[in-house]
């Protein structure tokens, strides 16, 4: 419970920072920016590395996760499109619900809701003991195919944010042969696991994903850019590292303070946040909504954080031969989220999509890490009551 509340409070800070540094910093803060995207890019690798060293599949029977893939790709999208829809025909004036930009932009930015944070959930319901039960097995494997969706998924909406240009043509190949690669060789290479071998790792993959956009620009100009997000990359590797290494408790330590420390460079990334500041001025559609009062902000913070939970309920409507409190505990456990949902916000940050509904989807990612104890409880509650019945 302290690690989630520590999430929330990093971010709750990071936000804070981002408010009173560039008034602090004065001209040095753009030197600032550009080391805080960076630190983000190798803490972001670093996080999905050690979400792909958990994906782990069954080769030979691979039928027996078609239904599993089928519900986390609905856990996933249910909560994406509600808090879309929300964006859109209760946020936005009606004139713009025609709007081609508006829809990409608030279907990129409500992705934040689709991921479960898998590593959060683990420990939790570890902790409390369910590590034997139904439903830690089957959220195991729901919590990352939910993570894998979401990566997928981020690429057809990069695809619609810059348009079928010649580079997306570039990303579409190279996400063709990382994905061959990583189910041809998963678990094949047996690699240091240790956290500075990680780290080292996530460095690495930034590296390649930033020489690679500082080439293209630099030959082709910014137009012509190919930026690879280190989502995928990242998740790959995991994937085609061997398992069963264990982690020390200095790893699973280290693996905190630098998912903390990404919490708090996601909340530094946030744009000034200014109640009064003239909406026409904002780069992106989205972003040029006039900004409404602190307590408005607090209202669409509750409701998009219930629209986004309703969402994840999409389980209960499957594996019939279970009970009813055991579909539920399995759904209400996917409410979690985490890392990965921040780092979703962090790629919406780079296309300059801000505004009210980027404050809103930050503190709603904050509100549920504050919920997320209560998550586990309720879990534990109608686990606890199955076993007796």
């Amino acid at each position: 419970m302290k690690k989630v509340l520590s999430f929330s409070a990093m971010l709750m800070l990071g936000l804070l920072l981002s408010q009173l540094l560039p008034g602090a910093l004065g001209a040095n803060y753009e030197t600032t920016r550009e080391a805080i995207e960076i630190l983000l890019g190798v803490c972001l690798a670093f996080i999905m590395i050690n979400v792909g060293r958990e994906f782990e599949v069954d080769k030979s029977n691979i039928k027996a996760y078609a239904k599993d893939y089928l519900v986390a790709m609905l856990a996933a999208a249910m909560p994406w499109l509600l808090i879309a829809m929300y964006y859109i025909f209760v946020l936005m004036p009606t004139d713009w619900w025609s709007n081609g930009d508006v829809w990409k932009e608030s279907l990129l930015l409500s992705r934040f809701a689709a991921p479960t944070s898998a590593g959060i959930l683990f420990t939790m319901l570890a902790a409390i003991g369910l590590q034997k039960s139904w439903i830690y097995k089957k959220i195991q494997v729901l919590a990352i195919f939910d993570d894998l969706d979401t990566i997928l998924l981020m690429i057809p909406l990069q695809i619609a944010m810059i348009g079928m240009q010649w580079q997306m043509g570039v990303i579409l190949a190279v996400v063709v042969v990382l994905l061959w690669i990583g189910w041809k060789k998963m678990s094949s290479y047996n690699l240091r696991s240790d956290w500075k071998s990680l780290l080292i790792y996530s460095a690495l993959v930034y590296g390649a994903t930033y020489v690679v956009y500082v080439l293209t620009d630099h030959f082709f100009g910014e137009e012509g850019s190919v930026h690879i997000e280190v989502l995928l990359p990242a998740f790959v590797l995991g994937m085609v590292m061997k398992h069963g290494h264990g982690s020390s408790k200095a790893d699973d330590r280290a693996a905190t303070v630098i998912s903390l420390f990404f919490m708090l460079l996601v909340g530094m990334s946030m744009p000034l946040i200014n109640l009064e500041a003239d909406p026409l001025q904002s780069a992106s559609v989205i972003a040029s909504l006039p900004m409404p009062s602190w307590g408005v902000i607090a209202l669409h913070v509750v409701i998009v954080s219930l629209l986004s939970n309703v969402g994840k309920l999409t389980p209960m409507l499957f594996y019939r031969d279970r009970s009813l409190k055991e579909r539920l505990a399995l759904s209400v456990g996917m409410f979690t989220r985490g890392e990965v949902g921040a780092g979703v916000i962090f790629i919406a940050l780079g296309y300059h999509i801000g505004g009210p509904i980027l404050l809103i989807s930050v503190l709603t990612l904050v509100f549920n890490l504050i919920l997320t104890g209560g998550f586990v409880v309720i879990v534990k509650r109608l686990a606890l009551s199955c076993e007796k019945a």
